[in-house]
């Protein structure tokens, strides 16, 4: 078993010493317990609730699934709107479907939304253990619903409407693509950046020893909290876990990105491919040396840097009134 704590990028080495956490280190046995902690700790980077210049945001909520508890969303526009109908994008935090909250992305939003003139809506989607499987996709798609049917209201071309989010949030954008191409709501774009996408780790790397940032153990101990009794079953549903999805045709192009030393590089590769086998124009990038959530650890070092780049320049292709063609 390939040890993936060796080969990281010396930045990304440097930032995650920094922060406590070098490559490498034992963690505790997932728990319950555990979780609650990673639950109070404080996040890296504290959500400021100011918007950023250029961006405004509104909170509101909006209905969820039937029998479901209304769902929390957080609306990023630019402060200065766009002469046209924009562009619209449903997003969706990290954390394993298990921590973390939309805060953790709103400062992301903020320049996206000021950088492109986008209109962006932002899930405070249900978490596992609590809320199993369905309450976070639900919980997800009702913010694309949303705005589907109130895209004139917020000033969005509902013909060009995108999803995206990071990890786990990218497992959400991909099942809300798949319940998109059901239900009849068309997608311009699927963001997918390191998408947590297959419950099953049949891959190498999702059973690689020594993971950063996200173990072997972590990632089981989330999707078992998720799935509940279906995990480790064949009853698994593609909204769930969206690599089971058996046809991929006719779904939104997809960018997909990953670091070579993620232990979700091969079901994401092999996602990419089984899109681009379907037909679905897609955009793959592997960044060698790279753990998974490399730009968190370090947004600032080079190589974060560089795949940053290139994710803004395809969503600003999608979103972004000036350059948008198809």
């Amino acid at each position: 078993m390939i040890d993936a704590s060796v080969g990281i990028d010396a930045e990304i080495v440097e930032a995650m010493e920094a922060l406590g956490m070098p490559p490498g280190l034992e963690e505790p046995p997932p728990s319950l317990e555990l979780l609650a902690e990673m639950r109070a700790a404080p996040p890296r980077f504290p959500f400021d609730p100011v918007p950023a210049p250029g961006a405004l945001r509104e909170e509101r909520w909006i209905p969820g699934a039937p029998g479901a508890p209304d769902v929390a969303i957080r609306i990023h526009r630019p402060a200065e709107a766009p002469a046209t109908p924009a562009a619209g994008v449903v997003w969706f935090h990290g954390g394993g479907l298990v921590v973390a909250s939309y805060d953790s992305d709103a400062a992301y939003l903020d320049a996206l939304v000021a950088r492109t003139g986008c209109v962006a809506v932002s899930v405070e989607y249900r978490l596992a253990p609590e809320s199993p499987y369905p309450a976070a996709i639900d919980d997800s798609f009702a913010g694309l619903v949303f705005l589907h049917e109130e895209a004139a209201a917020l000033g969005v071309d509902g013909s060009r409407l995108a999803v995206g989010g990071f990890s786990a949030g990218g497992n959400l954008a991909a099942a809300c693509a798949l319940r998109a191409r059901e239900a009849g709501i068309p997608l311009v774009h699927q963001h997918l950046i390191y998408p947590m996408l297959d419950d099953r780790q049949l891959t190498e790397s999702s059973r690689w020893a020594g993971l950063a940032g996200w173990s072997c153990a972590l990632n089981t101990f989330a999707w078992q909290c998720y799935l509940g009794e279906l995990h480790g079953s064949d009853e698994v549903p593609s909204f769930a876990a969206p690599a089971r999805e058996r046809d991929l045709t006719g779904l939104a192009p997809a960018y997909i990105h990953v670091g070579g030393l993620d232990g979700f590089l091969h079901e994401d590769v092999d996602y990419a491919a089984r899109l681009a086998s379907a037909g679905v124009p897609i955009e793959l990038h592997v960044f060698p040396g790279l753990p998974h959530g490399f730009d968190f650890f370090a947004p600032d070092a080079a190589a974060s840097r560089a795949a940053t780049a290139l994710s803004d320049a395809a969503l600003d292709r999608v979103l972004d009134s000036r350059s948008y063609s198809i």
